[in-house]
């Protein structure tokens, strides 16, 4: 009876060390799992390689007037900007900037439609100092169309996503009587039903003297192109190479389209800037358009 007390015994210690031993074994199991997946998910949160230094932006907040305008340094400061937020925000989960536009009464002259778009700045909060193509420069993106509405017949409201706009110096301002140093835009890139169309300017008369080319309306659209390639709403790149009476588009490192004219080279008169963004084209009711940036990158 004593023995068989023993052996009972000996069997109960033994159950309980290994009780314990899995249990500890468990914990340890547990804690390391629960290590994994926090270093899973820290490894998920990414931020967009986009440098702001060059850059404002604007938005389609504002008094009705005037739409919301933000540039270095409080640009920097977008992710917490509780005005800008709505706007321009970001999407840590895929490394992108995202920017948010709809039809709202805050327009910039000259255009009925609103805009989510950066606007190029050499000089930090300064929109004086711009270049030509004589001097040349490279825009490059990587982008993506996150979300799109439909008109009533379904298909995709379209959005500007690039832009090269050409400006006047004070001296050609005053020499024409403008009111201002807008100029028309050289280079329009739209996302159209899945696919990247470029629109470029035109002088309606190529005989044009050096005064005339200065007026807007001596400048018409081309027929506009359009990339094989359908992007749809996956990840693309857009590079624009621009140089003295030359422009260069190119989508996904894959197909080219070459702009070498006389409109080129008479263009060579006007200072320009680049924008990048979300520039939405309609005016219906509801419509709304979110583009993501992952990468934006300048040289001159």
């Amino acid at each position: 009876m004593c023995r068989r007390m023993k052996f009972l015994s000996l069997l109960l210690l033994i159950s309980v060390f290994t009780f314990n031993c899995q249990a500890q074994s468990e914990v340890v199991k547990d804690k390391v799992e629960s290590k994994k997946k926090k270093k899973k998910r820290k490894k998920r949160v990414k931020l967009p390689k986009i440098d702001l230094a060059h850059w404002k932006v604007t938005t389609p907040a504002g008094d009705g007037k005037k739409p919301q305008e933000v540039s270095p340094p409080e640009i920097f400061d977008y992710a917490t900007n509780k005005d800008l937020k709505p706007f321009m925000y970001n999407d840590s989960t895929r490394g992108a900037i995202v920017f948010y536009a709809f039809p709202s009464k805050a327009t910039t002259r000259n255009t009925k439609y609103s805009r989510s778009e950066l606007r190029e700045q050499m000089v930090a909060g300064s929109n004086k100092v711009n270049w030509t193509f004589k001097q040349g420069g490279i825009m490059k993106g990587k982008l993506a169309i996150d979300e799109i509405s439909r008109d009533k017949k379904g298909k995709y409201h379209k959005t500007i996503i690039m832009q090269i706009h050409g400006r006047l110096t004070n001296e050609q301002r005053d020499l024409i009587g403008a009111d201002d140093n807008n100029a028309p835009p050289i280079l329009k890139i739209y996302w159209k039903d899945g696919k990247i169309r470029v629109k470029t300017k035109i002088l309606k008369n190529i005989n044009a003297n050096a005064e005339q080319i200065l007026h807007e309306d001596a400048w018409g659209d081309d027929k506009g192109f359009t990339f094989k390639e359908k992007v749809g709403f996956k990840k693309f790149t857009i590079e624009v190479k621009v140089s003295e009476g030359k422009m260069v588009v190119v989508l996904n490192n894959n197909e080219y389209k070459v702009y070498e004219n006389i409109h080129m080279k008479k263009w060579g008169v006007f200072e320009n800037y680049f924008k990048a963004g979300n520039y939405f084209q309609t005016r219906d009711e509801g419509a709304f358009a979110k583009v993501r940036y992952y990468n934006l990158e300048v040289t001159h």
